[in-house]
């Protein structure tokens, strides 16, 4: 069995030099007038933060703050698949019988999106507990863990490779949080490790209508629907939603379909890079107002990737298949005793009504926000983190819901 190893983050300098190299050499397409965010990322702002990361940004500066974190790494090996790598942050509370909580982030996120948080679940009871154990992988294919070359890791083995990190970090039973491709894969988690995984908390709720083997949930969806009794958040909540499918969804349709054509571009242009990803970081926040400095270190964790910035965009492919298709299988019913929580936040870029999730299992927390976005550790961590704490603390229908481990 592989150990568990510290991990420094130590990026080559010739990788660096090559990046500002390429940034120094970009051409940029031309634009409309008064085009600004309606055609994708603006000219003026990706110049701009291209002549930053190029000029001033110091990546140096940003690894020492990150290799400040409790990095690790460790060898998990899944079913069907060769060995993984799997970078990881590790922070222990101090207190004995802290909650063990496992945290996923999606795409274009990644462990970054923890450290906001981190700060506030390692606090104790007396300043506003319960206190977590925190572990935040990234994900294989992801910044600096390892990548697969083999087709088919999809959900199943994405969920796997956490619950393997979990318990070989003797965590046996634990609970968890994510957002985009985390709220899927701890979901499915939950779904394949019922007796071990025994809450999950997600911000990106999918779910579906009531069915009609439920006739009294399915007539009253059908009422409210047609009738549009929905509430004025739920009203805002679809209209959101109809609009990123409208025009905000073509990155999923491509990376889906041909993540490989797309990776060239990903790979060779760190532009091409900055202004896929930084569409998504303005377009999916509420208002967030982001520094060049923050947008930088996200984008260089792409660009610095062990396995290359190309390998994160499969994960769509191949979770649309698999054993648990993604999408499908994140809006089903989870039993085995795991508790659910939701949190909402309204500039989520999938915002379905409430009611929906009562078909998504045991949902014994629901937290409702006026702020936040696709990305709510990073933008209102205080609000996420007290979502967690209301869940699991004392009075929360999840409080104790780990064997001995009630963060008090």
């Amino acid at each position: 069995m592989s150990p568990i190893k510290p991990y420094t983050i130590s990026v080559p300098d010739s990788q660096i030099n090559q990046l500002k190299q390429k940034l120094a050499l970009a051409t940029f397409p031309d634009e409309l007038d008064q085009a600004e965010w309606e055609y994708g990322a603006p000219l003026d702002d990706v110049k701009r933060i291209a002549a930053y990361w190029r000029d001033e940004y110091d990546w140096r500066k940003a690894e020492r703050k990150l290799n400040e974190l409790p990095n690790f790494v460790t060898g998990i090996k899944v079913e069907g698949f060769e060995e993984v790598d799997v970078h990881f942050i590790h922070q222990k509370s101090g207190r004995e019988g802290a909650v063990p909580l496992l945290f996923v982030h999606g795409w274009p996120g990644s462990f970054l999106e923890v450290t906001k948080i981190l700060p506030l679940l390692a606090s104790s009871p007396e300043n506003g507990g319960p206190a977590f154990d925190v572990v935040a992988p990234s994900l294989p294919n992801f910044c600096f863990s390892s990548g697969v070359k083999q087709k088919g890791f999809a959900q199943k083995e994405y969920a796997e490779t956490c619950h393997q990190l979990m318990l070989k970090l003797g965590y046996e039973q634990y609970v968890t949080q994510g957002g985009d491709w985390g709220s899927t894969i701890t979901r499915i988690l939950s779904l394949m490790h019922p007796t071990h995984c025994r809450a999950t908390h997600i911000n990106m709720i999918l779910a579906s209508p009531p069915p009609p083997s439920s006739p009294f949930s399915y007539l009253s969806f059908l009422l409210t629907h047609l009738l549009s009794l929905y509430t004025p958040q739920e009203k805002a909540g679809l209209e959101r939603t109809q609009a990123f499918g409208k025009s905000g969804q073509a990155y999923l349709q491509l990376q889906t379909t041909k993540p490989q054509t797309l990776g060239y571009s990903l790979a060779d242009s760190p532009v091409g890079l900055l202004a896929w990803i930084y569409e998504k970081l303005h377009d999916w926040t509420d208002g967030y107002e982001w520094t060049e400095e923050e947008v930088c270190t996200w984008v260089s964790v792409y660009a610095f990737s062990v396995a290359g910035p190309a390998a994160s965009v499969r994960i769509y492919k191949e979770s649309a298949g698999g054993e648990y298709p993604a999408f499908e299988t994140a809006k089903g019913w989870i039993g085995g005793g795991v508790k659910v929580g939701l949190s909402y936040f309204p500039r989520e870029i999938l915002q379905l009504p409430k009611s929906w999730a009562k078909n998504l299992g045991d949902v014994v927390f629901i937290g409702e926000h006026d702020k936040g976005g696709h990305f709510a550790a990073w933008e209102v961590p205080e609000r996420l983190v007290g979502d967690l704490r209301i869940m699991f603390g004392k009075g929360g229908k999840a409080f104790g819901v780990v064997e001995g481990r009630s963060g008090y």
